[in-house]
């Protein structure tokens, strides 16, 4: 289906875990520099995708994640340290609902815990990870061992006390909330890791992606070696994400204007698709649980848009 046109720049685009025709895109005017944001819940239907409801902030939006216990509600994370939760079924007035201020500089990443469904986690460039429940009148948890930005923090879709968080230490790190500290860093790339993700088929597996253009592939139980190595981006790979639906398949979105397919357990070639259709960074992505090969992408280039794996963004 044609793309949807966003007013600000996109940063993060997320499928509803709950109904399959739902995206949730978070914005930034001016680039994230400096600004306002506006967080987009869009609808796609026979006619492409449309707007259904909008919220403004007095700072960009760098991501959002849907809740995994309550269908109406969303999370938005902003450039002022603060992480703003939605109701978007209530009327404009009685949102946010709340708005966690804790963080001392922009929040870059959110997740939900996908097994207990309870609380979610924080990742800032104030080079900490904090954890949350919305029954909570604060954080739960600061997790502060990284020495530079915390650019993604993802719960593992097995363990419930268990996930990764991806930073500009150059350091992924795995950690376990029974623990006090981590249970492995990884040395994972030689710059800085933008993303990480681990796989839904196997918990042990993980995949990251940098700003040496590389995407790895690592098992946790053996981390002195990476599995795989895939390359082709020509700058930074901003996010990379398992698909949900089959065990070795990873989609990427990057610097160089391109979303990317990778089987890692292809022999000789891993690269499976290209995908071409952002004329700035793509720098949203996320693939459907709901519907088996349904992948979203946004990018600088104010568009949003949903495709079958098998398709083209600009014509599905």
């Amino acid at each position: 289906m044609p793309g949807f046109h966003t007013q600000f720049q996109g940063y993060a685009v997320r499928f509803s875990p709950f109904e399959d025709g739902k995206l949730a895109v978070a914005t930034s005017q001016n680039y994230g520099i400096i600004g306002n944001g506006r967080q987009y819940v869009l609808q796609m239907g026979p006619g492409g995708i449309t707007e259904w409801r909008s919220f403004d902030t007095a700072d960009g939006l760098y991501d959002c994640v849907w809740s995994e216990a309550n269908e109406n509600i969303l999370v938005s994370a902003s450039g002022d340290g603060s992480i703003k939760v939605w109701d978007v079924a209530a009327p404009p007035q009685a949102n946010p609902l709340r708005s966690f201020e804790e963080h001392t500089h922009e929040v870059y990443s959110l997740h939900w815990n996908q097994v207990r469904r309870d609380c979610f986690l924080s990742g800032s460039w104030d080079d900490t990870i904090k954890l949350w429940s919305l029954d909570a009148p604060g954080s739960l948890r600061t997790f502060a061992e990284h020495t530079y930005c915390v650019y993604a923090a993802q719960w593992n879709p097995a363990a419930a006390d268990v996930f990764l968080s991806a930073s500009g230490d150059c350091t992924v790190k795995v950690w376990d909330l029974r623990q006090p500290r981590p249970t492995l860093s990884l040395a994972a790339h030689r710059y800085e890791v933008l993303a990480a993700d681990w796989c839904k088929y196997n918990d042990c597996v993980i995949a990251t992606g940098s700003v040496d253009k590389s995407i790895k592939i690592w098992d946790v139980r053996m981390p002195k070696r990476e599995l795989a190595t895939l390359l082709g981006h020509t700058y930074a790979v901003r996010r990379v994400l398992f698909s949900p639906h089959a065990e070795t398949l990873v989609a990427s979105c990057s610097y160089d204007m391109t979303v990317r397919l990778w089987d890692y357990a292809a022999p000789e070639d891993a690269l499976v698709r290209i995908w071409d259709h952002h004329s700035e960074f793509a720098v949203g992505l996320d693939w459907s649980t709901l519907v088996e090969g349904l992948l979203a992408s946004c990018g600088w280039d104010e568009m949003t848009f949903a495709w079958h794996m098998n398709g083209d963004p600009r014509a599905s």
